[in-house]
Order: structure tokens, then C-alpha cells, then sequence
């Protein structure tokens, strides 16, 4: 096998999964012919990102040290591959949870490539090319094959629009399969970096949100991103108020919180979608299911072709995650905070300030 030509990226990494990320240089492959090479701009943090920084998921996918986190990622192409045809140096690109797929199976061909049993995730997974495992956007460059990168509409501000490449998808998706449309009832369980993408969407196509709550505090909040109505769900009264009107509910919360309680709130053939991943399972009472014929899911981010829709999307009603900017250095400041919801309602990394590490 001939020796893949490879150049040294500057990035924070975590050694271990007690340890603080640090700057590291790592390795990336030269653009092959169907490669984009991108300065990486801004890179959202995602809660997952820490969880697989501190190898919480370890019986699912073990975290494989050094860890560069990051796959909300928004940059300038720098240079493309002889077979680019969609991007050219200079171009506003995005790279999302996904840096590669079998492309042959049923679920690629549908453009459901995020189902592919074969997928390639932007960090921790194997490394086709270079061996290892794939390495984030915690870094000043990536290099993705055009098929999985993703264009910017122009007039977005560009910190904000990383975390639209997880947090916006995951919420997008789900919305779009359901079919929020305009007259439709929609509500939004919990309001942070999820929830709080879910209430723009939500209100831009057209459909009457509420979002429920723990935290009465965040009702200006809910009311100035979109929502029409806000509930406190600690008030059973305003919880019964609400029973069987719902056509579509989200449910972003990944603590352990009462299922059944917003079940009861979706009319007839209702669905309530888990966006959230709950430590422990949750508990169903199968009559909530039954009465009403409701049903209740899961969703992940979406494929490419949905993705790309959604950052137009995005371009066209003016849609961005409501972002904190941070310089790398303080991401272990932020990954603290991020433990204790403090952020509205995203950070996002300047990686400009790579350079003066």
C-alpha cells in the first residue's frame, strides 16, 4: 500500500478521559481527487463531545485516545480535489456529524446515509484512509469528501451557523418527517441547544408552539425565539389545559423526566419524537399509546440531500443557533458550564484563536 501524503493540522485533543483537551498537532490526509480541504472557521460544541471526550459512552463506542471532538464545523474551502465539482477554493462549506458512508446501500441511495450500518462519523471512528480514527473540528482544517460537505447560504453569520450542522439537523429532521406545517400544533420539551433550535423551526414553518419547561424564568426567552405559549411542566393545571391538542411534540430532554405526561397531551395519531438520550430507559404506559393511536420515536441528525435543505432553509427565513463565541483555550472552561446548562445557547469555537496558542 502506497503511503497516503499527509500535512500537520494544529487542534486541541484530550489524551485521556480524565484529562483537559490541549493543543496537539495531528495528522490529515492532502486532499485525494474527490476531496474539499477547509479552514476550519467555527466549530460548535455539542454535549456529545464530551460525553465521548470522558468515554461515557463506553459500552456503545469506546472513545480511542487522542479524542479531537467537534463535528458542527463551518469553514473556507481552501483547496479541492482534481474531481471537485461542487465546491472551489474560497467557498463557505459546512461538515456535519458525517464524513463518509457506503454509498451503495439502500439507506445511501434514499439519502439516508446517517442509517448507513457503514458510516463514517467526523470523530472516533476508523480512519479509511490514514488508519486510526477520524479527528474533529476542534482544529484549524479538515479535509472531507465533497459528497459530505455541505454549502453555507451567504448571508448567515457564520458562528451561528455551525451548530445547525447537529443541533439544527437533529431538530429539522424530525419536524420535516412528521409534518410540522402551518396550522399545526407543535411542542418543544425543554429549551437549550435542541430545544431552542426546535422553537425556530418550529415557528418558521408556520406552526403554533409551546414550549414546556421546568424553568419558569425562561418564558421571555421561549417567547422572543418563536413560542406562542410557554408551560411550566410542574403545574399539573396547565399540563391538563393542554391534554390531547398536540399534532407533534419533540421531546429534547436527556435527563430522566415523566414520558407518559406528554403523551397524554398528543391528540389522535399524535408523535412525540425523543431528540434527548436519556441515561436510563423510559418508563411507557402502553395506554397512552393505545388511546388515540399515538406513537412515540426516536430520531438522529439527518442525510445529506435533508442537511443541505435545512441550511437553506436557515438562509432563507434567517435562522442561526443563538451562540456563545469562545477562543479554544477556554473550551474546558466551557465543557464545566456546558455540565451545568450554563450557555444560551450554544458555544461556539473561533478557531482563529488557534493560531495564537
Amino acid at each position: 500500500m502506497h503511503k497516503i501524503p499527509m500535512y500537520k493540522a494544529n487542534a486541541y485533543s484530550a489524551a485521556s478521559a480524565t484529562s483537559s483537551l490541549a493543543a496537539t498537532t495531528i495528522a490529515r490526509r492532502d486532499p485525494t481527487e474527490p476531496d474539499v480541504q477547509i479552514e476550519i472557521l467555527f466549530c460548535g460544541i455539542c454535549h456529545s463531545d464530551l460525553h465521548q471526550v470522558r468515554n461515557e459512552w463506553s459500552g456503545v463506542m469506546p472513545t480511542v485516545y487522542p479524542c479531537v471532538p467537534g463535528h458542527e464545523i463551518v469553514g473556507r474551502v481552501t483547496k479541492v480535489g482534481s474531481a471537485v465539482t461542487k465546491f472551489k477554493p474560497g467557498d463557505v462549506a459546512a461538515v456535519g456529524c458525517m464524513v463518509d458512508s457506503d454509498r451503495t446501500c439502500a439507506e445511501c441511495r434514499a439519502g439516508l446515509e446517517q442509517f448507513c450500518r457503514d458510516v463514517t462519523l467526523t470523530y472516533n471512528f476508523p480512519d479509511k484512509h490514514l488508519g486510526g480514527v477520524t479527528y474533529g473540528g476542534y482544529s484549524d482544517s479538515i479535509v472531507v469528501d465533497e459528497r459530505f460537505v455541505m454549502h453555507v447560504p451567504s448571508n448567515l453569520h457564520l458562528a451561528g451557523v455551525a451548530p445547525l450542522l447537529c443541533a439544527g439537523i437533529t431538530t429539522y429532521s424530525p419536524m420535516r418527517h412528521w409534518g410540522v406545517t402551518k396550522g399545526k400544533k407543535v411542542g418543544v420539551v425543554g429549551l437549550g441547544g435542541l430545544g431552542h433550535m426546535a422553537v425556530k423551526f418550529a415557528h418558521a414553518l408556520g406552526a403554533h408552539v409551546v414550549v414546556f419547561t421546568t424553568s419558569p424564568n425562561k418564558k421571555d426567552d421561549a417567547i422572543r425565539l418563536g413560542a406562542d405559549e410557554v408551560v411550566v411542566s410542574r403545574n399539573s393545571n396547565e399540563m391538563k389545559k393542554q391534554a390531547g391538542s398536540f399534532d407533534f411534540i419533540l421531546d429534547a430532554v436527556s435527563a430522566d423526566h415523566d414520558i407518559n405526561a406528554y403523551i397524554d397531551l398528543l391528540r389522535r395519531d399524535g408523535n412525540i419524537t425523543l431528540v434527548g438520550a436519556p441515561e436510563k430507559p423510559l418508563a411507557v404506559a402502553a395506554f397512552g399509546l393505545l388511546l388515540g393511536r399515538r406513537s412515540l420515536s426516536g430520531s438522529p441528525i439527518g442525510g445529506l440531500p435533508e442537511t443541505q435543505e435545512m441550511l437553506d432553509f436557515c438562509g432563507t427565513h434567517n435562522i442561526t443557533a443563538d451562540v456563545e463565541v469562545i477562543p479554544i483555550q477556554k473550551v474546558n472552561e466551557a465543557y464545566d458550564r456546558l455540565l451545568k446548562s450554563d450557555v444560551k445557547y450554544r458555544f461556539s469555537i473561533d478557531l482563529a484563536s488557534l493560531k495564537s496558542h
